[in-house]
Protein backbone atom coordinates (compact mmCIF):
# COMPACT_ATOMS: atom_id res chain seq x y z
CA UNK A 1 0.00 0.00 0.00
CA UNK A 2 1.14 3.96 -0.69
CA UNK A 3 1.67 5.63 1.63
CA UNK A 4 -0.79 9.50 1.36
CA UNK A 5 0.70 12.12 0.54
CA UNK A 6 -0.07 16.01 0.52
CA UNK A 7 0.29 19.09 -0.93
CA UNK A 8 -0.88 22.86 -0.12
CA UNK A 9 -2.32 25.71 -2.19
CA UNK A 10 -2.22 29.48 -0.77
CA UNK A 11 -4.80 31.61 -2.49
CA UNK A 12 -2.67 35.27 -2.00
CA UNK A 13 -3.98 38.15 -0.52
CA UNK A 14 -6.62 40.01 -2.55
CA UNK A 15 -8.67 43.60 -2.27
CA UNK A 16 -11.77 43.35 -0.51
CA UNK A 17 -14.17 46.58 -1.06
CA UNK A 18 -14.94 48.17 2.55
CA UNK A 19 -14.36 52.14 3.36
CA UNK A 20 -13.76 50.71 7.37
CA UNK A 21 -10.49 50.77 7.55
CA UNK A 22 -7.31 50.65 10.15
CA UNK A 23 -5.39 54.14 10.82
CA UNK A 24 -2.65 54.12 8.33
CA UNK A 25 -4.26 51.71 5.49
CA UNK A 26 -5.27 52.35 2.29
CA UNK A 27 -7.29 49.42 1.44
CA UNK A 28 -8.99 46.59 3.45
CA UNK A 29 -7.28 43.60 2.34
CA UNK A 30 -8.27 39.17 2.91
CA UNK A 31 -5.78 36.57 3.83
CA UNK A 32 -3.97 34.33 1.85
CA UNK A 33 -6.38 31.21 2.31
CA UNK A 34 -5.21 27.71 1.99
CA UNK A 35 -6.83 24.28 0.35
CA UNK A 36 -4.91 21.29 0.84
CA UNK A 37 -4.66 18.44 -1.50
CA UNK A 38 -3.99 14.86 0.37
CA UNK A 39 -3.71 12.33 -2.32
CA UNK A 40 -2.42 8.34 -2.83
CA UNK A 41 -1.51 6.62 -5.69
CA UNK A 42 -4.57 7.47 -7.93
CA UNK A 43 -7.27 9.04 -6.09
CA UNK A 44 -7.42 12.97 -3.85
CA UNK A 45 -9.31 14.62 -1.52
CA UNK A 46 -9.46 18.20 -1.46
CA UNK A 47 -10.05 20.41 1.47
CA UNK A 48 -11.53 23.99 1.42
CA UNK A 49 -11.94 24.91 -2.30
CA UNK A 50 -11.54 28.65 -1.75
CA UNK A 51 -13.84 31.77 -2.79
CA UNK A 52 -13.58 33.52 -5.89
CA UNK A 53 -14.41 32.66 -9.46
CA UNK A 54 -10.83 33.05 -10.33
CA UNK A 55 -9.20 32.08 -7.54
CA UNK A 56 -11.05 28.80 -7.45
CA UNK A 57 -10.68 28.01 -11.50
CA UNK A 58 -6.62 28.33 -10.55
CA UNK A 59 -6.86 25.90 -7.53
CA UNK A 60 -9.18 23.50 -9.71
CA UNK A 61 -6.20 23.80 -12.48
CA UNK A 62 -3.82 22.52 -9.79
CA UNK A 63 -5.52 19.86 -8.61
CA UNK A 64 -6.25 18.51 -12.59
CA UNK A 65 -2.19 18.75 -13.05
CA UNK A 66 -1.13 16.25 -10.36
CA UNK A 67 -3.27 13.62 -12.43
CA UNK A 68 -4.96 12.24 -9.44
CA UNK A 69 -8.60 11.63 -9.61
CA UNK A 70 -10.82 13.81 -7.14
CA UNK A 71 -13.21 12.01 -5.70
CA UNK A 72 -14.29 13.93 -2.25
CA UNK A 73 -14.54 17.83 -1.68
CA UNK A 74 -14.13 18.57 2.39
CA UNK A 75 -15.62 21.32 3.85
CA UNK A 76 -13.53 21.78 7.37
CA UNK A 77 -16.14 24.41 8.42
CA UNK A 78 -19.23 27.07 6.68
CA UNK A 79 -17.30 30.33 5.99
CA UNK A 80 -17.95 31.36 2.35
CA UNK A 81 -13.74 31.91 1.94
CA UNK A 82 -13.18 28.45 2.31
CA UNK A 83 -16.40 26.66 -0.13
CA UNK A 84 -17.70 29.47 -2.09
CA UNK A 85 -15.51 28.18 -4.75
CA UNK A 86 -16.69 24.66 -4.69
CA UNK A 87 -18.99 24.92 -8.46
CA UNK A 88 -15.33 25.65 -10.47
CA UNK A 89 -13.79 22.48 -8.37
CA UNK A 90 -17.17 20.55 -9.67
CA UNK A 91 -17.63 21.83 -13.17
CA UNK A 92 -13.45 20.25 -13.78
CA UNK A 93 -14.14 16.85 -11.46
CA UNK A 94 -18.15 16.67 -11.51
CA UNK A 95 -18.18 13.19 -10.23
CA UNK A 96 -16.40 14.26 -7.20
CA UNK A 97 -18.60 14.20 -3.59
CA UNK A 98 -18.81 17.70 -1.89
CA UNK A 99 -18.98 16.80 1.39
CA UNK A 100 -18.86 17.87 5.57
CA UNK A 101 -20.35 17.57 8.76
CA UNK A 102 -24.21 17.87 9.07
CA UNK A 103 -23.91 20.70 11.02
CA UNK A 104 -21.28 22.43 9.02
CA UNK A 105 -23.58 21.93 5.47
CA UNK A 106 -26.79 23.36 7.44
CA UNK A 107 -24.68 26.36 8.39
CA UNK A 108 -23.28 26.44 4.59
CA UNK A 109 -26.95 27.49 3.62
CA UNK A 110 -27.04 30.33 5.97
CA UNK A 111 -23.75 31.90 4.56
CA UNK A 112 -26.04 31.83 0.97
CA UNK A 113 -28.67 34.09 2.90
CA UNK A 114 -29.17 37.70 2.84
CA UNK A 115 -27.47 38.63 5.65
CA UNK A 116 -24.09 37.18 4.77
CA UNK A 117 -24.23 36.38 1.13
CA UNK A 118 -25.87 39.94 0.01
CA UNK A 119 -25.28 41.80 3.21
CA UNK A 120 -21.27 40.55 3.56
CA UNK A 121 -19.63 38.84 0.69
CA UNK A 122 -20.90 39.85 -2.77
CA UNK A 123 -20.72 43.83 -1.62
CA UNK A 124 -17.12 42.83 -0.61
CA UNK A 125 -16.11 41.04 -3.89
CA UNK A 126 -18.63 42.12 -6.50
CA UNK A 127 -19.12 40.32 -9.06
CA UNK A 128 -15.95 37.44 -8.19
CA UNK A 129 -18.21 35.12 -6.52
CA UNK A 130 -20.09 32.15 -8.35
CA UNK A 131 -24.05 32.06 -8.64
CA UNK A 132 -23.91 28.84 -8.45
CA UNK A 133 -24.82 27.88 -4.87
CA UNK A 134 -23.73 24.59 -3.32
CA UNK A 135 -24.34 22.82 -0.31
CA UNK A 136 -22.50 20.17 1.25
CA UNK A 137 -23.61 16.47 1.81
CA UNK A 138 -23.41 15.25 5.17
CA UNK A 139 -21.46 12.67 6.27
CA UNK A 140 -22.78 9.60 7.61
CA UNK A 141 -19.90 8.82 10.05
CA UNK A 142 -16.73 10.61 10.47
CA UNK A 143 -14.91 8.77 8.36
CA UNK A 144 -13.78 9.58 4.01
CA UNK A 145 -11.89 6.45 2.46
CA UNK A 146 -8.68 7.13 0.56
CA UNK A 147 -7.06 4.25 -0.98
CA UNK A 148 -7.63 2.08 1.49
CA UNK A 149 -6.81 4.62 4.54
CA UNK A 150 -9.10 6.75 6.61
CA UNK A 151 -8.99 10.42 6.81
CA UNK A 152 -11.36 11.61 9.85
CA UNK A 153 -13.46 14.18 10.08
CA UNK A 154 -13.08 15.51 13.81
CA UNK A 155 -15.58 18.10 15.16
CA UNK A 156 -14.32 20.96 17.15
CA UNK A 157 -17.08 23.15 18.25
CA UNK A 158 -16.64 27.15 18.61
CA UNK A 159 -13.23 28.22 16.85
CA UNK A 160 -13.46 31.42 14.58
CA UNK A 161 -17.27 30.46 13.78
CA UNK A 162 -19.38 27.47 15.52
CA UNK A 163 -19.40 24.17 14.93
CA UNK A 164 -16.00 24.47 12.58
CA UNK A 165 -14.00 20.48 12.26
CA UNK A 166 -10.79 19.43 11.34
CA UNK A 167 -9.49 16.60 8.63
CA UNK A 168 -7.32 14.23 10.47
CA UNK A 169 -5.37 11.85 8.49
CA UNK A 170 -3.85 9.89 11.03
CA UNK A 171 -1.60 7.30 8.48
CA UNK A 172 0.95 10.25 8.16
CA UNK A 173 -0.09 12.28 10.74
CA UNK A 174 -1.75 15.72 9.25
CA UNK A 175 -4.23 17.27 10.64
CA UNK A 176 -5.96 19.92 8.42
CA UNK A 177 -7.11 22.27 10.40
CA UNK A 178 -9.24 25.00 8.74
CA UNK A 179 -9.66 28.25 10.53
CA UNK A 180 -9.17 26.18 14.39
CA UNK A 181 -5.24 27.02 13.72
CA UNK A 182 -3.76 30.22 11.73
CA UNK A 183 -0.60 30.86 10.61
CA UNK A 184 1.49 34.30 10.33
CA UNK A 185 -2.04 36.12 9.69
CA UNK A 186 -4.33 38.03 12.62
CA UNK A 187 -7.24 35.62 13.37
CA UNK A 188 -10.80 37.01 12.97
CA UNK A 189 -12.25 36.78 16.38
CA UNK A 190 -15.30 39.01 15.19
CA UNK A 191 -17.28 35.81 16.45
CA UNK A 192 -15.57 35.14 19.64
CA UNK A 193 -17.78 36.96 22.33
CA UNK A 194 -19.25 35.54 25.34
CA UNK A 195 -17.21 32.04 25.29
CA UNK A 196 -15.88 31.84 22.26
CA UNK A 197 -12.30 32.45 22.86
CA UNK A 198 -12.66 29.98 26.00
CA UNK A 199 -14.26 27.23 23.28
CA UNK A 200 -11.72 27.94 21.02
CA UNK A 201 -9.26 27.29 23.15
CA UNK A 202 -10.63 23.76 24.04
CA UNK A 203 -10.77 22.97 20.51
CA UNK A 204 -6.69 23.78 19.76
CA UNK A 205 -6.46 20.60 22.84
CA UNK A 206 -8.69 18.63 20.79
CA UNK A 207 -6.17 18.76 17.77
CA UNK A 208 -2.92 18.86 19.80
CA UNK A 209 -4.11 15.65 21.61
CA UNK A 210 -4.34 13.73 18.36
CA UNK A 211 -0.18 14.08 18.64
CA UNK A 212 0.00 15.68 14.60
CA UNK A 213 3.34 15.81 13.12
CA UNK A 214 1.99 18.28 10.59
CA UNK A 215 -1.01 21.06 10.49
CA UNK A 216 -2.28 23.26 7.62
CA UNK A 217 -3.76 26.21 8.97
CA UNK A 218 -6.55 27.86 7.37
CA UNK A 219 -5.07 31.22 6.85
CA UNK A 220 -1.57 31.04 6.59
CA UNK A 221 1.74 32.86 4.54
CA UNK A 222 2.75 30.94 1.43
CA UNK A 223 5.79 28.87 1.94
CA UNK A 224 5.55 28.65 5.53
CA UNK A 225 6.18 25.40 7.28
CA UNK A 226 2.87 23.38 7.99
CA UNK A 227 4.02 23.13 11.30
CA UNK A 228 2.13 22.07 15.05
CA UNK A 229 4.17 24.53 16.84
CA UNK A 230 1.29 26.96 14.94
CA UNK A 231 -1.11 25.31 17.07
CA UNK A 232 0.64 26.80 20.49
CA UNK A 233 1.12 30.62 18.61
CA UNK A 234 -2.58 30.67 17.74
CA UNK A 235 -3.22 29.67 21.47
CA UNK A 236 -1.18 32.12 22.23
CA UNK A 237 -2.55 34.95 20.26
CA UNK A 238 -6.36 34.17 21.42
CA UNK A 239 -4.77 34.76 25.11
CA UNK A 240 -3.29 37.95 24.28
CA UNK A 241 -6.42 39.16 22.60
CA UNK A 242 -8.25 38.07 25.63
CA UNK A 243 -6.39 39.83 27.93
CA UNK A 244 -5.82 42.82 26.29
CA UNK A 245 -9.86 42.62 25.80
CA UNK A 246 -10.07 42.97 29.02
CA UNK A 247 -8.05 46.00 29.91
CA UNK A 248 -9.24 47.89 26.83
CA UNK A 249 -10.63 50.67 27.35
CA UNK A 250 -12.02 50.58 23.85
CA UNK A 251 -11.47 48.28 20.02
CA UNK A 252 -8.89 50.84 19.33
CA UNK A 253 -6.92 50.23 22.54
CA UNK A 254 -7.28 46.59 21.97
CA UNK A 255 -6.19 47.32 18.03
CA UNK A 256 -3.26 48.78 18.92
CA UNK A 257 -2.40 46.32 22.25
CA UNK A 258 -2.76 43.68 19.83
CA UNK A 259 -0.52 45.11 17.18
CA UNK A 260 2.28 45.77 19.59
CA UNK A 261 2.19 42.08 20.75
CA UNK A 262 1.75 40.82 17.09
CA UNK A 263 3.31 43.43 14.75
CA UNK A 264 4.44 41.17 11.84
CA UNK A 265 1.30 39.06 11.17
CA UNK A 266 -0.81 39.42 8.35
CA UNK A 267 -3.86 41.23 7.63
CA UNK A 268 -4.35 43.98 10.26
CA UNK A 269 -7.58 44.79 8.61
CA UNK A 270 -9.13 41.51 10.45
CA UNK A 271 -7.80 42.43 13.47
CA UNK A 272 -9.51 46.19 13.69
CA UNK A 273 -13.06 44.17 12.67
CA UNK A 274 -12.62 41.78 15.05
CA UNK A 275 -11.59 44.34 18.13
CA UNK A 276 -14.59 46.30 16.84
CA UNK A 277 -16.64 43.59 16.78
CA UNK A 278 -15.64 42.59 20.63
CA UNK A 279 -15.88 45.73 21.82
CA UNK A 280 -19.11 46.72 20.42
Amino acid sequence: MNTLQYSVYVAPSKPAVSDDLPPGEARRMWSPTSSTLIFGEHDAVLVDPLMTIEESRALAGWVAATGKNLTTIYITHAHGDHFFGAPAILDRFPRARLVSTPRVAELMEVQYGPRWFDGFWDPRFPGQISGDHVTAEPLAGDVIELEGEQLRAIELGHTDTDSASALHVPSIGLVVAGDAVYGDVHLYLAESKGTGRRDWLDALDVIERLAPTAVVSGHKRDGDPDSPADIARTRGYIQDFDTAAGNATGYLDLYEEMLARHPDRINRGVLWNSAKAVMA
